[in-house]
This record gives structure tokens, C-alpha cells and sequence, in this order.
């Protein structure tokens, strides 16, 4: 079991003991058919043994307690046409089966109000958890990597300001990126 430390202001030194890695990976591809493609994988490991709750096996020290990956498959409008999923590893019997309601997701477009549609769609007691939450992620990396593929689009509200300010500290409507972009909807910032 490996222990760090840490100097938190020079003298003070603390000690952490890892209890748990999960890691969350995006890859995004254009196919030659014209779609293209997000593969997504999930792994969680723990660096002691660990029992799930139903006791029905261990689960070694640095072993994959979880291994889900996910690969979806849209077209230039951002519209899902296939879903694919399968678990290398799971703690639970049953856990493959929470892959099969995915299919619900053929039809939905990756964009606005993605989130609601993931829970519509995919009811929690019906779906894989981890399966699940993956999907939410998901959208921001098919979006960046459609970024380069499609023409820019800059989506607007009734009044014609971009949606994009205040979507993050980058396109704040105080700062420099929205005042070059959009003069127009630049709010200077009230602070001396």
C-alpha cells in the first residue's frame, strides 16, 4: 500500500493512503463511412483486496473492479446511430445485462439538453450506473471532436446572444474572449 506525503506549507508534512483510482478516457474518430465514433472506458481498482457487499467473490489489490467501455457511433448532426457496450470487468453477476437499455439512446442528438435526455431515457434501476454517468461526459468529447469536422455554428438565444457566454470562465461575459468575439454582448467587469 503506498503512502504519500505531502508538504502542505514547507514544515507540515500529512500523509495519504490511496483508497481508490477510477479512470475516466475519451477517444473520438472519423470512420471511413462517414460517422464517427466516441470510445469511452471506465476502470475503477482499488490497492487493497475488496468484496462487494454480496460477498460473492474478492477482488484482488490493483484488479479492475470495474472495466466498461462504450462506443457510439453519430453523424455529422450529432445524432446517435449505434451504441455499443460491453464490461470486462464487473463485481456483480447480473452487471452485463445493465448495458442492454442503451439501445434507448439510438435517435437522441448529442447537444443541448443531452443530461435530461440520458435521465429520460435511461431510468436508474434499469441501466448500469457506471454506464450511465459515462454518457454524460461523453457529449463534451464528441463535441470536441466534431469541433475541427463541422462548420461553426453559434447558437443564439430570442435575443441573439450567443449561447457560448458564460458557458465557462473562458467565455465570461466580462472577459476578453467575448469582447473579440461579440463586442456586442461584452459586459465590462464592475471590479476596479
Amino acid at each position: 500500500m503506498e503512502k504519500q506525503h505531502i508538504s502542505t506549507n514547507g514544515d507540515i508534512h500529512t500523509t495519504r493512503e490511496e483508497l481508490h483510482f477510477r479512470r475516466l478516457d475519451f477517444r473520438g474518430f472519423r470512420r471511413s463511412d462517414g460517422l464517427f465514433e466516441i470510445e469511452a472506458r471506465l476502470t475503477d481498482r482499488k490497492p487493497h483486496d475488496f468484496r462487494p457487499p454480496s460477498g460473492e467473490r474478492m477482488i484482488g489489490a490493483g484488479e479492475a473492479i470495474h472495466d466498461h467501455h462504450l462506443r457510439v457511433v453519430f453523424d455529422t448532426d450529432m445524432v446517435i446511430r449505434q451504441m455499443h457496450a460491453s464490461m470486462h470487468s464487473y463485481p456483480y453477476a447480473q452487471c452485463p445485462q445493465g448495458g442492454d437499455v442503451l439501445q434507448a439512446m439510438v435517435g437522441a442528438r448529442i447537444g443541448a439538453g443531452w443530461s435530461q435526455e440520458v435521465r429520460r431515457r435511461l431510468p436508474p434501476g434499469e441501466t448500469c450506473t457506471h454506464l450511465r454517468e459515462m454518457l454524460l461526459p461523453l457529449a463534451t468529447a464528441a463535441i470536441q471532436a466534431m469541433h475541427t469536422q463541422r462548420a461553426p455554428v453559434v447558437a443564439t438565444d430570442a435575443g441573439g446572444r450567443p449561447l457560448k457566454i458564460d458557458s465557462c470562465y473562458a467565455y465570461g461575459a466580462s472577459r476578453e474572449l467575448v469582447r473579440q468575439l461579440w463586442p456586442d454582448f461584452h459586459e465590462p467587469s464592475a471590479a476596479p
